[in-house]
């Protein structure tokens, strides 16, 4: 199936995904308004509005049209094959660069809409994590807290899981943790002298513990955010390839059935394990492109993920992979 690109950002308004997505499940999946208000977390009144307003826009024809409505189709897919909470498909736009800016945009607006007082909440690094943050409304919840889930870059950089905790941490006006070692250690050896420290540990208790999380993925294939900001040389990325690894998720080098490789540099990474993530309620993942396919395939194989945000031709590589 050929799937259309969309360049209008006008198109991920989140008005219009929330028509569709109301659209779809009561025009096309048959569900009664009430289903679909419980399925979106909607009262009645809303849904109604949000289907005459699909209506008015066109959006509703004899079946459901617009940009979204394969997107739609495909969360279901989605949800259904990897056992998801929620699933965020948008339009892949033409150009790939804007991939972070439009998976981010999307994401941010989920996550904000999942915020509450009294709660904590995880998060990672990555492009995408950082436009992400440019959705999120800024507000003051209370007793919020942010607790970065990784060890910290040497040098400075916006892509930073510092930097990205600390904003986002300022938006929102929460206490912010971080975790006070580098990412990845030079040996196994100095990994354990970090990891025997209270104030690290302390940290990945909280972290292990947080109500929500916002995560991504990274891939090996050329240009990756990895290597440019110097976390592993070209040499460690071709030893991981032939490892087995695929890409890595919360730091930790996995395979394509979302295995933690057996590699040395997985013994060196400061950063909590993929295998705590499935023990918190609700961990978003935004990502997406041709090269994360195989990554995404096994973090959500793997259950590290039960919310994913990505684009639609990335939805469909990764169903099509999960049926081979």
């Amino acid at each position: 199936m050929d799937l259309p690109a969309f360049n209008d950002l006008q198109s991920f308004d989140p008005e219009v995904q929330l028509a569709t997505r109301a659209s779809w499940l009561y025009f096309v999946g048959g569900y009664t308004q009430a289903e679909v208000g419980k399925k979106l977390k909607l009262n009645r009144i809303r849904v109604n509005r949000l289907l005459a307003f699909a209506r008015e826009q066109g959006l509703v024809q004899i079946n459901v049209s617009g940009h979204l409505a394969e997107c739609v189709a495909l969360e279901e897919k989605l949800k259904e094959r990897f056992n998801l909470v929620h699933a965020i498909v948008v339009p892949t736009p033409i150009r790939e660069d804007q991939l972070p800016q439009v998976i981010g945009a999307a994401a941010g607006h989920y996550f904000g809409s999942q915020l509450k007082d009294n709660s904590s909440v995880g998060v990672g690094w990555g492009r995408t994590l950082r436009h992400s943050l440019r959705s999120v409304p800024r507000r003051t919840f209370e007793s919020l807290s942010v607790v970065s889930l990784m060890g910290g870059l040497t040098q400075a950089s916006l892509v930073n899981p510092h930097e990205t905790a600390s904003h986002l941490a300022d938006i929102i006006g929460a206490r912010c943790y971080y975790v006070a070692a580098p990412a990845l250690t030079d040996s196994e050896a100095t990994r354990e002298i970090f990891l025997k420290q209270s104030m690290v540990r302390d940290v990945f208790e909280l972290g292990a513990k947080v109500d929500l999380a916002l995560l991504s993925v990274g891939e090996l294939a050329r240009p990756n955010t990895i290597q440019q900001v110097g976390l592993i040389s070209d040499a460690e990325a071709a030893k991981l390839v032939k490892a087995g690894a695929v890409g890595d998720i919360c730091g930790h080098w996995i395979n394509e059935q979302g295995e933690v490789i057996d590699h040395p540099i997985n013994r060196r990474v400061i950063a909590l394990p993929p295998k705590r993530l499935k023990n918190i309620r609700c961990v978003i993942l935004a990502s997406g492109g041709r090269n994360k396919v195989p990554v995404l395939h096994g973090a959500l194989r793997a259950g590290f993920s039960n919310v994913l945000v990505t684009d639609e031709q990335t939805a469909a590589a990764v169903l099509e992979r999960a049926k081979a």
